[in-house]
């Protein structure tokens, strides 16, 4: 042995210490049990974060960084994800100036808009949504979803937005720097309805952090925490969610309002 440390070029101390820790019992064994259990409950819905609340809810403290590091020396992560789709890929048409410069406030309904498109992987094929969201009261006025991430996913979207505008109405539109953005046609369309077009940063999510927040809620509120038997029964539950979301879930900064009883009250009051 002593020939081979040599050889080896490894200190005996070195040697020994690894020899006693290999031998030592996993202090640990507990506790990744506990997580592979939550994770499989949850058919690998869960990360990280929602394991190590599971495991406060069940009596066991713990910091969510060790969680994340014996998730990883399990081999576990959270199977279902929705993804932030990158649609940047350079300059193919015209980038707007960003106007907005990360001012979310807005007096009134239909006066700064804010879109961006996520992917979705279910049943392993992709969707891609594409919502506009009011910035007045962060309702999601219409979407769209698709298979594929084409040109008619925004376009689609956008028209059914102008559904929602009155004459007077003039709404900031606001996205990141995505090719679909930068068309001709889609700066055109805007332009005929007499809208300014504004654009995040080049690779800055912070930009356009609200529909960003948008879809973080969706992930957890709708898609870690129902079970879909197809791509059809996703849509189906989605529309419903998205009707709940602007219709029924409250939020503080809304004074306990829904989106949609919020600029329903506004106006009553107005």
């Amino acid at each position: 042995m002593k020939a081979l440390l040599q050889l080896a070029d490894i200190p005996r101390s070195t040697y020994y210490y690894w020899v006693n820790t290999l031998n030592m019992p996993d202090k640990d064994s507990e506790l990744k049990d506990m997580i592979q259990a939550i994770y499989e409950e949850h058919q690998g819905r869960y990360g990280y974060r929602r394991i190590q609340d599971e495991l406060v809810n069940r009596g066991h403290r713990v910091n969510h960084k060790k969680v994340q590091r014996l998730m990883k020396v399990l081999g576990l992560k959270s199977l279902v994800r929705m993804k932030k789709y990158r649609s940047y890929k350079g300059s193919i048409g015209k980038v707007a100036p960003n106007i907005l410069e990360r001012n979310f406030h807005a007096e009134k309904p239909n006066e700064k808009w804010v879109t961006d498109i996520t992917e979705f992987k279910l049943f392993g094929e992709k969707l891609y949504l594409s919502p506009m969201l009011d910035l007045y009261n962060g309702e999601i006025i219409t979407y769209t979803i698709g298979s594929r991430p084409v040109y008619s996913l925004v376009s689609t979207m956008l028209d059914q937005s102008f559904h929602r505008l009155k004459d007077e109405d003039t709404p900031l539109i606001h996205s990141d720097q995505g090719w679909h953005y930068q068309m001709k046609q889609y700066r055109h369309t805007l332009k005929e309805r007499g809208l300014k077009q504004s654009m995040s940063r080049k690779g800055n999510c912070y930009d356009n952090a609200v529909i960003e927040n948008f879809f973080g809620i969706l992930k957890s509120e709708f898609l870690y925490l129902m079970e879909f038997e197809s791509i059809a029964h996703f849509k189906q539950e989605l529309s419903i969610y998205i009707d709940y979301y602007n219709n029924k879930r409250i939020k503080a900064k809304l004074k306990g309002m829904s989106p949609v009883q919020y600029r329903t009250h506004a106006q009553q009051v107005a």
